[in-house]
């Protein structure tokens, strides 16, 4: 999960992506613990919005790979279509924060990009839970998430910073603003699964849907009545005449009508078989493709950026570290694929004379998220006051290592399950307990790399290759879970811990000379 950038859900992931108005916030007026009193509104907006993200992606698989002739069916897919789908629709989530940000800096500014975005979830949420109703499942659940991955994209970056907003002079004050919203999130991502999983799961799938939905609504609510109290963070601030901004606005509908049709286009074309793509195939060209863009973009920007010798060294070594964090959360990320399917099929989830729901599981993570992270950050502070600090490449290593562990120890137990004789929720907990390890290693620290590596007029776009990396990890975890279709368990697992620890092994073996060409970055 992302709790102070991440995660990376995400969560860490979440922090400010440096998108936000710019503008000078009067710190007078009343306050909530000692902060802006806006921040208690940015708070509960984005724990409901987490609520209703983390609560819907614990169905998602889940409901794809369930059969049809039960009482709660699914829709009966493979689990590498559905393990797919699940990764191209948590990829656009991610690519989808970088044209969320540039429409709030340049038409809307944030205040509005984050309501009209909670509302389109909301909508989307309802939309996948429209069966209730009579309307067909299939047409309606695809436009829903359709309309998630648009909403979510126009909130997500966009809350974080506006929260960057309400504290205009920085300082230990608003880091520790940072912290309380991050709290917010992993709430949101503990009481999604719980309560979507107990009610989609174990009741109707698309009543799950409908209350990852009440919650977006409880958000859009509590945002407008407290909206009062952010003053002047998140409006749009521009020197241009609004004649301007307004023409710019019709620009951009116009464009992004034109990609909308596109886009429907080539699904329908793929749907009828004119387009002889599967989902699987689609996803892997997608990966392939982001990962050539990015080759190219960097190798352009290093030779040609105009960039002074030492920070295309920095470039290359954010190159490294994105590569890295593709390659942390193509694993991390299984948690709402390969691993829910392992809690739902291989995991004795008897408790106390009830069946817990596989859902359920995936709040483990958050939770841990909440418990260990304050103990994490003074852990770096103690060792950073005897000049121990482990260096950011040495963390990144460290991350993907904890990873490894987690899949290594899940892979020992898988290679003993079966559905006659199920493991104990231990193993997931324990193997949950060193993803979240990992997650702290890396993800804080992430966002924050790209601050201190990247060139000044560069800023913002390392903010977007970070996005990028987290969503080619998320494309390349569907893809990767997919492949419990045809391997055992047990031999999906070790592959992912081989795959993941070597990197770890790698990044630690060249983290002295990548801490060279950073020079005294830290």
């Amino acid at each position: 999960m992302v709790v102070t950038p991440t995660n990376h859900h995400l969560k860490f992931m979440e922090t400010d992506s440096g998108q936000g108005s710019g503008m000078t916030v009067p710190s007078g007026g009343t306050e909530w613990f000692g902060h802006p009193r806006g921040l208690s509104t940015l708070f509960f907006t984005e724990m409901w919005e987490r609520f209703s993200y983390y609560g819907m992606r614990a169905l998602l698989v889940l409901f794809m790979t369930a059969p049809l002739a039960i009482d709660n069916p699914g829709f009966g897919f493979a689990d590498g279509q559905a393990t797919a789908i699940y990764g191209l629709y948590t990829f656009f989530v991610y690519v989808l924060s970088l044209p969320g940000g540039w429409v709030a800096d340049n038409l809307w500014g944030g205040r509005k990009s984050v309501f009209v975005g909670g509302c389109i979830i909301a909508a989307g949420h309802f939309t996948m839970a429209a069966p209730l109703v009579g309307l067909p499942d299939k047409p309606t659940f695809f436009l829903g998430l359709i309309l998630v991955v648009l909403g979510t994209g126009l909130l997500k970056p966009n809350v974080s910073a506006i929260v960057g907003d309400l504290y205009p002079e920085g300082g230990a004050r608003r880091d520790a603003g940072f912290s309380i919203f991050y709290m917010g999130i992993n709430i949101g991502a503990i009481l999604g699964p719980l309560l979507c999983g107990i009610v989609g799961e174990g009741y109707n799938w698309h009543m799950g849907f409908s209350l990852a939905g009440i919650g977006m609504l409880l958000g859009l609510i509590q945002y407008k009545v407290g909206v009062r109290h952010l003053e002047g963070a998140g409006e749009l601030v521009t020197d241009e005449p609004m004649e301007a901004v307004r023409a710019r606005e019709k620009k951009f509908y116009g464009v992004a009508a034109g990609f909308a049709a596109v886009v429907i286009l080539f699904g329908f074309l793929m749907s009828n078989g004119t387009i002889g793509l599967s989902l699987e195939q689609l996803a892997g060209s997608l990966g392939v493709v982001v990962v050539l863009i990015t080759m190219l973009y960097f190798g352009y920007i290093i030779l040609a950026g105009g960039h002074t010798s030492l920070e295309k060294k920095r470039l290359g070594v954010i190159f490294w570290l994105f590569i890295l964090a593709a390659l942390f959360w193509s694993g991390f990320e299984q948690a709402g694929s390969s691993l829910n399917l392992f809690a739902r099929d291989l995991t004795n989830r008897n408790m106390f004379g009830t069946v817990v729901p596989a859902s359920t599981l995936q709040l483990i993570n958050p939770l841990f998220i909440v418990i260990f992270a304050p103990l994490f950050g003074s852990m770096w502070i103690w060792l950073a006051k005897r000049k121990q600090n482990p260096s950011i490449p040495v963390k990144f290593g460290l991350g993907l290592l904890g990873l490894a562990a987690g899949f290594f120890v899940l892979s020992w137990g898988a290679a003993n399950a079966s559905p006659d004789n199920p493991l104990s929720p231990s193993w997931l907990i324990v193997t949950y307990f060193l993803h979240t390890c990992g997650e702290l290693c890396l993800s804080p620290v992430g966002l924050s790399s790209m601050t201190k590596l990247a060139p000044r007029s560069r800023v913002s776009q390392m903010m977007g290759i970070w996005f990028v990396a987290a969503a080619l990890g998320n494309l390349f975890a569907g893809l990767m879970a997919g492949m419990i279709e045809d391997l055992p368990p047990a031999e999906l697992f070790t592959f992912v811990a081989m795959l993941v620890g070597g990197g770890g092994v790698i990044a630690l073996l060249a983290s002295p000379f990548v801490k060279k060409l950073m020079g005294d970055v830290e």
